[in-house]
């Protein structure tokens, strides 16, 4: 990871956490984010909606011009 300057360690959880976050801000439905995730319970899956209105819209992807 030197290589790219990398410093922030990342867990398979942070994956999943942005991948959510991702899907969220893309306008998937919260009930087939829940199915992808693996949830359980639509309130675990709902923990990702305080991150995206804490992003507004400022957030683009990487290919957004």
């Amino acid at each position: 990871m030197k290589k790219v300057r990398i410093h922030k360690q990342a867990s398979c959880h942070t994956f999943r956490h942005s991948f959510a976050t991702r899907l969220l801000q893309a306008k998937y439905d919260l009930k087939q984010i829940q199915t992808l995730m693996g949830h359980t319970d639509i309130r675990t899956t709902e923990i990702y909606l305080h991150v995206l209105d804490d992003l507004g819209d400022r957030v683009k992807g990487p290919l957004d011009a």
